[in-house]
């Protein structure tokens, strides 16, 4: 059972002032839930434990998928496998920030991993910002809690400079290499967490612009802002498997910029690899034995409950749960049913009094750095809460 401790919640305005303005669902109802969910010193260390590990074998699987050529397997798009290659092979294309969707590791449930958001992963604003908010707001020691997302991704930048070598020794190495952060103008969501981590990278001691997507330029010579002016760097808040489909001229030329050394583009392209859904069957095939992952195939599993996902489907769109003699029990729509489809063993997410059901969201930046939760049904869609933490 998910222990609970009902807080007072923070106010529409001060939502707003902080530049939260999602804060309310379609439907009308709050996005943050006015609880927090009580986990022990040991869950949290279980939860970057957890983390760590399964960040290691996505590099190992990573590994095997290039060096096998299993591309296909994963859905990636053809336009796309120069730039992964490319930006596997030389470290300077660093990985920023990631997401690890977790069942259980609360009441003694085990951890198993549901999938990773490698690329554009939601919720760091929540994570990293409003947590630390709510526990301030309710009088609550803020430290209290497995959140140093603004610290770890504060180092991260500074790794794409320092590397393996000491991120504190950023300012032996940075020469006035410049970051343009991107996002889709008229989606909030994206602009506030887009400007949170251009933010958090100026403190880090980089210098820094803002574009929309639409007015950032690419050609041959690099990547420039609407002033002309150029980027050694350039993170966009937008899908690499969008810019393979429904940009296919600028995926090219996104390849021939990073292999002209014009700039490097955040997250890198390999990340795609990390993203498509197929890794967790690759990941079951090298570490049969691990105890955070669920048996996962290309084709249906025989005999057991299971979940059919699709390889770059989000915010559980196109998903069925179905029972073991193949009915399905729960569904959902989506624009994802044209990608390939994967089937992982069903594992239930833990659940509170009210039998809401909590899935747990560990933020990875060179390591496992924070811990929120979405709670929602059988399937989290994207009307599932928000809901914080707090160590008990």
């Amino acid at each position: 059972m998910v222990r609970l401790d009902t807080v007072s919640a923070l106010p529409n305005d001060a939502l707003d002032a902080l530049g939260f303005t999602w804060h309310t669902d379609s439907d009308g109802t709050r996005y943050v839930a006015d609880e927090l969910v009580l986990v022990s010193d040991a869950e949290a260390e279980a939860y970057y434990e957890a983390a760590n590990t399964l960040y290691d074998m996505y590099v190992q699987a990573a590994e095997y998928v290039i060096e096998n050529d299993l591309f296909f397997d994963l859905g990636i798009p053809f336009n796309l496998i120069d730039p992964i290659k490319k930006s596997w092979e030389n470290d300077v294309h660093w990985h920023v920030y990631g997401r690890f969707d977790l069942a259980g590791g609360i009441d003694g449930a085990p951890i198993k991993l549901i999938e990773f958001n490698a690329d554009t992963p939601t919720g760091l604003y929540e994570s990293a910002v409003l947590q630390w908010a709510l526990l301030k707001h309710n009088g609550l020691d803020e430290a209290r809690q497995f959140n140093n997302i603004y610290e770890a991704l504060l180092q991260n930048f500074r790794r794409l400079i320092t590397l393996f070598d000491d991120p504190d020794d950023f300012e032996k190495f940075y020469d006035g290499w410049k970051i343009l952060f991107s996002s889709v103008e008229g989606n909030d969501e994206e602009e506030v967490t887009t400007k949170l981590l251009r933010q958090i990278a100026t403190d880090a001691g980089f210098a820094t612009g803002f574009e929309f997507l639409q007015n950032v330029r690419f050609d041959d010579e690099g990547i420039f802002d609407a002033d002309d002016s150029p980027y050694e760097y350039w993170f966009k808040l937008y899908p690499w498997e969008d810019i393979a489909t429904d940009e296919p001229e600028l995926a090219v030329l996104l390849g021939a910029i990073m292999a002209n050394r014009k700039a490097i583009i955040l997250n890198p392209a390999y990340t795609l690899l990390f993203q498509s859904k197929g890794m967790l069957k690759i990941l079951c095939d090298l570490f049969p034995d691990s105890p955070y992952l669920l048996k996962t195939s290309f084709e249906p599993l025989s005999g057991v409950k299971q979940v059919e996902k699709r390889m770059f489907g989000r915010e559980g769109a196109n998903t069925q749960i179905m029972d073991a003699d193949g009915s399905v029990l729960y569904s959902t729509e989506g624009p994802y049913g044209n990608y390939r489809p994967l089937y992982q063993e069903y594992v239930p997410f833990s659940q509170d009094r009210n039998g809401n059901r909590y899935q747990a969201g560990i933020f990875f930046a060179y390591e496992a750095c924070g811990l929120g939760f979405r709670r929602g049904g059988e399937i989290l869609d994207n009307m599932s809460k928000f809901v914080g933490h707090m160590l008990s």
